[in-house]
């Protein structure tokens, strides 16, 4: 092709279930602009999926081939095109898959996720970020726990993802504040420290009593008039707790570190530290950012 040459040498998409953040990149790995928008994988069906990332990175276009690099749920069952599942242990990232595309302004690429098939489970997108942590930090040998609506608790080894395991606090959390009689009780911004501390430890004492624990933020609302930045704080530390105490095995000994937003990544480490622990921390959206980078010096080598 000949023409205009783009004002992206290639460009870098995380595409999840709610949101899609591309990069327009340099070939040297700099960040030449970004953009957003909140057409997630959810909300497209698809035959959109390619308009809408055409929409989002236009103006990075020229007349010559821009190569697209993706990781996330764009390559789901449910998304643009799958990308299969690798299986563990395997190192994070694979082979990327070629996606058919009606504008020849763009090639694009997408990242399969990961599978576990004894102790059945799955990601897309933590797998790009483990691969950017391994680009900084490829003598690894332990465990990270990558917080959000899906925790993973991944176990490295080798520069390869040997098993992970999945914990759905996030998506938990969400659901009780918001959908459950709950949400009378935690409605407010801000947060109280110290129940967060106490309600993490109460829940590693005897995690088997969690959901007792959960209606007395209720009782203790009605009754006692606690206030409700205790009362959300409390929420969280028990439901963290009950991962923590569920995923001692994982953590048990072993060298940590947290990938993920910084405030959630702060909460996590606060709650480890109770258990002796002092992970290191790193901000997910950077490494993701990493391994989108690794991946496409792979695909020009």
């Amino acid at each position: 092709m000949s023409g205009q040459k783009s004002y992206a040498d290639w460009i870098a998409v995380d595409w999840g279930t709610s949101n899609l953040r591309a990069w327009a990149m340099a070939s040297d790995g700099t960040v030449k602009d970004c953009a957003s928008s909140d057409k997630g994988m959810s909300t497209l069906t698809k035959d959109a999926f390619e308009p809408t990332l055409i929409s989002l990175t236009e103006q990075w276009l020229g007349c010559t081939e821009t190569p697209v690099i993706a990781c996330g749920m764009v390559g789901a069952r449910q998304g643009w095109s799958e990308a299969p599942y690798r299986a563990v242990p395997t190192t994070p990232h694979g082979t990327l898959s070629p996606c058919k595309t009606d504008d020849n302004r763009i090639t694009m690429h997408i990242l399969p996720g990961l599978k576990q098939d004894k102790s059945p489970d799955v990601m897309r997108g933590e797998e790009t970020q483990i691969a950017g942590f391994l680009a900084d930090n490829p003598d690894f040998d332990g465990v990270l726990c990558l917080p959000g609506t899906h925790t993973k608790w991944v176990h490295i080894s080798a520069k390869e993802v040997v098993s992970f395991q999945t914990v759905m606090t996030g998506e938990l959390f969400a659901l009780l504040s918001q959908n459950s009689v709950l949400r009378h009780s935690v409605d407010s911004a801000d947060w109280d420290d110290d129940a967060f501390t106490q309600a993490v430890a109460d829940t590693l004492t005897k995690p088997e009593t969690v959901t007792s624990r959960l209606f007395q933020i209720r009782a203790s609302h009605l009754l006692e008039n606690t206030a409700a930045d205790t009362c959300k704080a409390r929420l969280s530390g028990a439901l963290i707790g009950a991962e923590i105490a569920a995923t001692k095995p994982y953590w048990l000994g072993q060298n940590l570190a947290l990938i993920g937003a910084p405030k959630l990544n702060a909460l996590y480490a606060k709650a480890l530290e109770t258990q002796g622990l002092s992970p290191s921390q790193y901000v997910g959206d950077d490494l993701t950012l990493k391994g989108l980078t690794a991946a496409y010096k792979e695909l020009i080598s």
